[in-house]
């Protein structure tokens, strides 16, 4: 039972929002409070804002009883917390229902939407549209937020993949229920608002990505141009010791810019994941999954020890050009480099088995895998990589998977590295080791994120319902987490076990200066990417 400031409070936001607008059943309420992975805190209420007035009303009565309060977006933040808040105690505000494409220009290639609009919704749009206009899409679900996923500075495929630097105009509501207008959006009037990132003096855009500054109601995210001809290409590895060479020869294409297309990479076991379940009956039940077990699998699947993909964009003749150079840097590098278009991608789904006796490259059992990766590196959002988080499981993907409903363990840990083969290779040293040591597959994703660097992403997948894989999981995390940042690889994200790597950051006291003055009560998702003494200073 609710007493006091929240009692009271509750009684307010519920007289603001109506009754769709307030949840209290404690089954939905326990339901948000879950993860992949174990939490703890708990949500006495959920707020559903349906515009940004709303919100202004929320943040408002927030402040006056200062009762904390945690804003999400779908929710779906799956492997950093999901929908649990970062404190105890937290109002938990859900954002879904503002789901508005407010604007849209195809000439000028951008939309405007709220927070609750979804990589779904937006595909949908552009193609009823018959829009010759991409988005760029994550390997998430179909229905995670477009903003959500840009404030944690998340990427995706295509040359518009890093989706912080794709955005702009941010409205933004603060602690005291101001709202606020970020870049050339903040005057009034402004032709170029969604047009230009930085605007007059002091850019503010990333104060509120990866930051409890804010509640950001409304962006504008650009869209990539259709290019006039398109091609994916696969490669695949079959040593252990290739990484690092390949790193080094696709470098100088992303620096000149032949390579435009953010470049993912991903080691056996990732791909392992993305095919199918873990070989329970070849393994005799036993966990976690072998190198030499591995070393059988790789030949029986026809995938290598390292297996990558990217997109060439341009006419015809560009697209060709960057091919000739893909194939100079990547020959002696690769096992098997393959080049498909939409019409030669149709014929291998359609004539598997004698396409790999023509190529030389086996699309027979990695058909499966490919085929969402080629859709993505066009910017189409897909469901087929969220069954990979099922992969201890000993069912099947349900029809309509949801990790924190199935009791699905996933910890993502997400190094950035120098794009250098030595590095490269060092961090995959250090992650073996780590999670070997503590009984994980040591599944490896790697992104050419940027010209010059690589975005890791680990994944610890496992399955909660084993007695004691959760606390073996949150070690193997911590303990990798603290190794590589003394190697001197920090994460680029973090999720909500591990946000105490924000005090090894050294501008956490300006960090915590800024915050004191933006949220002086720290209603605003306290614990949320700060530091240590700000959290102290929070409401309880």
């Amino acid at each position: 039972m609710m007493v006091g400031r929240y009692r009271d409070a509750v009684e307010k936001w519920r007289s603001h929002l109506g009754p769709a607008g307030i949840i209290t059943d404690l089954g939905i309420l326990r339901d948000a409070e879950t993860a992949t992975f174990p939490t703890s805190h708990t949500v006495p209420v959920i707020l559903s804002p349906a515009d940004a007035g709303q919100v202004q009303e929320c943040v408002r009565i927030a402040n006056a009883h200062q009762v904390p309060i945690y804003p999400v977006s779908s929710g779906k933040n799956w492997g950093y917390g999901s929908r649990a808040p970062s404190t105890n105690d937290c109002a938990l505000l859900d954002l879904g229902r503002m789901n508005h494409i407010l604007d849209f220009n195809e000439d000028l290639a951008y939309v405007t939407v709220e927070p609750g609009v979804t990589q779904r919704q937006l595909y949908a749009f552009l193609q009823e549209r018959k829009s010759r206009l991409w988005m760029d899409a994550t390997g998430s679900s179909p229905d995670c937020s477009l903003i959500g996923n840009a404030m944690e500075r998340g990427f995706g495929h295509t040359p518009y993949g890093d989706h912080a630097s794709y955005v702009c105009g941010l409205e933004v509501v603060l602690a005291n229920g101001e709202r606020v207008e970020t870049g050339f959006a903040g005057f009034p009037q402004s032709q170029v608002g969604q047009l230009n990132r930085w605007g007059v003096g002091p850019s503010l855009d990333g104060l509120f990505s990866q930051s409890n500054f804010g509640i950001v109601t409304r962006m504008t995210i650009w869209l990539l141009p259709a290019p006039e001809y398109f091609q994916a290409f696969f490669f695949r590895c079959d040593e252990d010791g290739s990484l690092g060479p390949l790193i080094d020869a696709l470098r100088p294409l992303r620096l000149n810019g032949t390579l435009r297309s953010n470049i993912h990479i991903g080691n056996d076991y990732k791909v392992m994941a993305g095919i199918t379940q873990y070989p329970w009956e070849e393994t005799g039940g036993q966990t976690p999954l072998l190198p030499s077990h591995m070393t059988a699998l790789r030949k029986k699947m026809k995938f290598g020890y390292w297996n990558g993909s990217g997109g060439l964009y341009g006419t015809p003749a560009q697209v060709a050009e960057s091919r000739r150079l893909l194939r100079r840097a990547l020959r002696g590098k690769v096992t098997k480099l393959q080049f498909l278009d939409r019409r030669l991608f149709g014929i291998a789904s359609r004539f598997a088995k004698p396409f790999g006796w023509l190529t030389g490259f086996d699309l027979s059992r990695t058909l499966e895998l490919a085929r969402p990766v080629f859709e993505l590196i066009q910017g189409i959002p897909t469901d087929k990589t969220l069954g990979s988080v099922y992969w201890r499981k000993r069912y099947p993907v349900p029809a309509k998977p949801d990790p924190n409903r199935d009791g699905c363990g996933l910890l993502w840990c997400a190094p950035v590295v120098p794009a250098e083969g030595g590095h490269a290779a060092l961090l995959c040293e250090i992650v073996t080791s780590a999670l070997t040591r503590y009984g994980f597959e040591p599944m490896i994703s790697i992104t050419m994120a940027t010209e010059r660097s690589l975005a890791f992403v680990i994944s610890l997948t496992y399955d909660r319902e084993v007695a004691g894989e959760d606390d073996r999981a949150i070690a193997c995390h911590s303990g990798l987490l603290q190794e590589l940042i003394a190697n001197g690889y920090p994460p680029y994200r973090l999720g909500l076990q591990s946000m105490e790597v924000m005090n090894q950051n050294t501008s956490a006291a300006l960090l915590n200066t800024l915050k004191a003055a933006i949220d002086p009560n720290g209603i605003l998702a306290p614990g949320r990417y700060e530091a240590a003494r700000t959290r102290a200073a929070a409401v309880h």
